[in-house]
């Protein structure tokens, strides 16, 4: 196996750019000697000569002449390599992957990726809004570095940073009875048929575990595995339904009225925390880590 060393190929490269020895040498700030014993075991370990030498100047062989362009090419590479490392380090260029629930991802993310890339500007980021539970095993499985989510029960393998509470809501069409009413109880929610997410999803869980403990059940009619497709089948009619005040804007938009529970329930209604989770066990990028903590000091700016 050939052993070449950035040295010599730097030497080589310095020897076919001047007339004589002595000349590359001083170039390098080395001795003589000292350089044509580099440039001779770079020979042997090549098995041929890249020199012709003579008494008055140095010249490329032949073979010499043909990996001088290579040689070039390698020392361009390598100052590339450091650049892009360095820029790297300096968070001058990088990239970011992201994770974040759709409610998330469509509401306070935007700002939060605008205002960082205004002080990071060549940091290009890559999002993937899927669901909570997705969240977490995108970045425990380490498909992407931070993620923005609900607080989980199960925390393992993972660092939950919180960034704010959120208050859930109910959501009804806008002609439903419930929208006459001065004050909104739990027990006038379950008189009427609910729209869920999915049995088995973290949201439903708090739901009814939270609804349980007052002593109420629900009359669950339909199931959706997303927010969005949620909100559209409460508002054709099918039921009322609660969720994050993170949808607001959204579910607003489809024409439904949002109601927020812990002004009406003397309870407090429900609520979680949002934050940003990492995984434990190793640590993040340069970027990523730059992107952790400018979150956390800002984060006065995202709250609800």
């Amino acid at each position: 196996m050939v052993n070449i060393s950035f040295r010599q190929v730097q030497a080589f490269i310095c020897i076919a750019r001047s007339t004589t020895f002595a000349e590359a040498a001083e170039k390098m700030f080395i001795s003589q000697p000292a350089l044509s014993s580099a440039i001779k075991k770079m020979e042997t370990q090549l098995g041929g000569v890249l020199f012709s030498r003579t008494t008055r100047k140095v010249e490329l062989s032949p073979e010499g002449a043909l990996f001088l362009p290579v040689a070039l090419r390698l020392m361009n590479e390598w100052d590339e390599a450091f650049s892009d490392l360095h820029h790297l380090f300096a968070m001058g260029r990088g990239k970011l992957s992201i994770a974040a629930m759709p409610s998330f991802a469509a509401g306070q993310l935007p700002l939060i990726l605008q205002l960082y890339q205004a002080e990071f500007p060549n940091i290009k980021m890559s999002v993937a809004d899927i669901v909570m539970e997705e969240v977490y095993k995108e970045v425990r499985e380490g498909r992407v570095e931070i993620g923005f989510t609900f607080e989980h029960e199960r925390q393992e393998g993972t660092i939950f940073h919180p960034l704010f509470t959120d208050h859930f809501m109910l959501i009804l069409p806008s002609e439903h009875p419930l929208n006459s009413l001065k004050s909104i109880q739990w027990q006038d929610i379950v008189a009427y048929p609910f729209v869920a997410m999915n049995k088995n999803s973290a949201m439903r869980g708090w739901i009814e575990n939270h609804i349980q403990r007052l002593g109420y059940q629900l009359n669950v009619v339909a199931e959706a595995g997303q927010l969005a497709t949620l909100g559209q089948f409460v508002k054709h009619g099918l039921g009322v339904s609660v969720v994050p005040g993170l949808c607001q804007e959204q579910m607003s938009g489809k024409g439904l009225t949002c109601i927020p529970l812990q002004h009406n329930l003397q309870d407090s209604g429900l609520s979680k925390k949002v934050g940003m989770v990492k995984i434990s066990r190793s640590n993040l990028s340069v970027v990523a880590d730059t992107f952790w903590h400018w979150v956390v000091d800002n984060q006065h700016k995202f709250k609800q």
